[in-house]
């Protein structure tokens, strides 16, 4: 791959503001010159992860994630990082300069972003078939206009799409835009058979007379498709009796990552707007048809933790209106322990009634004020769960409400906050009728039997582990000299030329990540090559060092005095360094007999050459 310019990335992050780049993911708030919000890359309740537009940087508080616009793309997205310079060129209009003036050819074009682009040509293709005139589009848009009763101006602003039952224009279109081999063969639009040759002959459809709704991740790319059965599905497509199929799993798309619609919902969730979680896409569209823009749904019929986490990084209350029939049911109270434990706070809607109309039958026939209806009526997350398990509390008998509480204690363990248990454990004896206490005694003992089957076994330890404690020593190098050196020179670049001259190469821990960066960067301030560091991409070999960098720019030292902390480090390292040499030269003095090879002189020479280093002023000069 074709190395990027070093002037292109200076310049990419100069134009490109960062709060732009991270606000795709995670919602951010205002706090003083900073912004803050969720973590995007750990589970969290109150927000640790702090951006700072002026240096360009982030940094996670909780879990330590930090660095720049390159870098938190390239952990978002799973892209290298040529992947994720020119991800962000294209995003923001910034042109990607290569080295020697040549760009990358299409083998060497990344195959995820490759991949991204050939669905976006596929959703227009489908999107023009449903709208032009012919067979296939007449009937989509009659199915979609009078039996699915919905607008046209939903289908263009979602791209729906038709696939042709009989021909192989797609493949034609995308063989004529030169996509490569491993695209077409992985984009999961086509069938194509081991070893055959590429052309259009051996790219078989796998989507034929059915309705196309495009799939886009949370950033707003298309990465797959749903295809709805229609009357045009070949009586020998190998699916035909499934009413939807999804695209298969692909470089792009993981199921189980993606929420349908969340994409548009994220920016309009809110206080007071919950997300709305709905069983299928037409039920989520249907929700946007009617003013209801929080509305998402999952892929498939299977909810996931990570689909849960995604969503909690924009907003952590969600209600459930799932359909009403035993499938519904089912599927709601699969989906609340695993809510729980990504810290949502759910309720459940339910259809007024009898319960038995879907959302989207129901928006359409009563619009937004069906909402209003049914939010009057939600039931909180254990009432709803207590009436599913047990519907009649009154007539059950002990044995029923105590393997009813079992199930439901089950249920409430996903949740780690005490205050919560708490309450749900007393609307659980509410909905059951029965005493708080006895209930909380149950739960209490319900605990303690998980806890011993889960309780493992104490590993045997071996004699020198239980003696030894270097065994389970760990060093923090935040707290190392090293660290605050490297610290410094970052924030106060104009003492890294006279720190270098100071301080010996030998006497840097470089077995650690702050002591290795440290003796790397002094040598480039030794040699006057010091980038400045804000372009300290070629010197910065690993993730690891990068995140270790962008943490310490994002976190100035507070000091007025550099210098003096400077040689509070310098003398704790001197210390270090000469200390142990004193202490061995003055055992071998105190150990040595009569009749020993021994050169006393030369070592009481030594202890009185460190004993005066160690007495002597050691460290920048104050004038620095």
């Amino acid at each position: 791959m074709p190395a990027i310019k070093p002037t292109c990335i200076r310049d990419l992050k100069f134009r490109v503001n960062i709060v732009d780049v991270v606000a795709r993911v995670a919602t951010l708030k205002k706090a003083g010159a900073q912004f803050k919000g969720l973590c995007p890359f750990h589970q969290e309740k109150s927000p640790s992860f702090h951006v700072n537009p002026d240096r360009g940087s982030y940094k996670c508080f909780g879990c330590g994630k930090a660095g720049d616009i390159i870098a938190f793309v390239q952990e978002t997205e799973q892209l290298n990082f040529v992947e994720s310079i020119e991800a962000l060129g294209q995003r923001f209009g910034v042109p990607i300069e290569y080295e020697e003036g040549s760009g990358p050819t299409r083998e060497e074009r990344s195959l995820r972003q490759e991949i991204f682009d050939l669905h976006e040509v596929a959703a227009e293709h489908f999107h023009q078939v449903f709208k032009n005139p012919g067979n296939s589009g007449d009937y989509m848009r009659d199915y979609w206009q009078t039996r699915r009763r919905f607008p046209m101006e939903i289908a263009d602003e979602f791209k729906i799409g038709s696939a042709d039952p009989t021909d192989n224009s797609l493949a034609a279109a995308l063989l004529k835009k030169k996509f490569s081999e491993d695209a077409l063969r992985q984009c999961g639009l086509f069938f194509v058979r081991e070893g055959a040759l590429l052309g259009l002959g051996s790219l078989k459809p796998r989507f034929r007379g059915r309705l196309m709704i495009p799939i886009r991740d949370h950033q707003g790319r298309v990465v797959a498709f749903t295809a709805r059965q229609t009357d045009l599905t070949p009586q020998d497509d190998p699916a035909r009796e499934a009413k939807y199929v999804n695209s298969p799993e692909t470089p792009i798309f993981t199921k189980g990552n993606l929420l349908f619609n969340l994409d548009r919902a994220r920016t309009a969730a809110g206080e007071g707007k919950p997300f709305v979680m709905v069983e299928g896409q037409l039920d989520a569209l249907r929700c946007w048809q009617v003013g209801l823009k929080t509305a998402i749904a999952p892929q498939g019929t299977s909810i996931t933790e990570g689909q849960l986490v995604l969503m909690r990084r924009y907003h952590p209350q969600v209600e459930c209106f799932f359909d009403s029939d035993s499938a519904g049911q089912k599927a709601a109270l699969r989906f609340l322990p695993m809510a729980l434990k990504a810290g949502l706070e759910i309720r459940f809607l339910a259809a007024p009634g009898d319960g038995k109309i879907d959302p989207d039958v129901l928006f359409l026939e009563r619009g937004l004020a069906a909402y209003d209806e049914v939010k009057r009526g939600a039931l909180s997350a254990m009432t709803f769960a207590s009436r599913s398990i047990l519907p009649a509390p009154e007539t059950a008998s002990a044995e029923h409400k105590t393997r009813a509480s079992q199930s439901l204690f089950e249920i409430i363990s996903a949740t780690e906050s005490e205050t919560t248990r708490a309450q749900f454990l007393d609307e659980i004896a509410a909905s059951l009728r029965l005493p708080s206490s006895a209930v909380h005694r149950d739960f209490d003992a319900y605990k303690r039997r998980q806890h011993s089957k889960l309780a493992p076994a104490a590993p045997p330890q071996s004699h020198d582990a239980l003696s030894s404690p270097v065994a389970t020593k760990t060093i923090n190098t935040a707290n190392t000299p090293e660290y605050h050196l490297l610290l410094m020179c970052l924030h106060f670049e104009q003492l890294g030329k006279p720190l270098s001259t100071v301080l010996p190469h030998d006497w840097i821990d470089a077995s650690h990540l702050p002591g290795s960066l440290l003796n790397r960067f002094l040598a480039e301030f030794e040699h006057d090559a010091w980038p400045g560091r804000d372009h300290l991409d070629g010197l910065l070999e690993n993730p690891e060092e990068k995140t270790l960098v962008a943490s310490l720019l994002f976190d100035p030292p507070r000091t007025e005095e550099p210098v003096r902390a400077i040689n509070q480090a310098l003398v704790q390292i001197r210390t270090r360094f000469l200390e142990p040499q004193l202490r061995q030269i003055e055992l071998a003095l105190a150990t040595h007999g009569p009749d020993s090879n021994f050169d006393a002189l030369s070592l009481i020479k030594q202890r009185t050459d460190i004993q005066r280093q160690l007495r002597a002023p050691f460290g920048l000069p104050a004038a620095v």
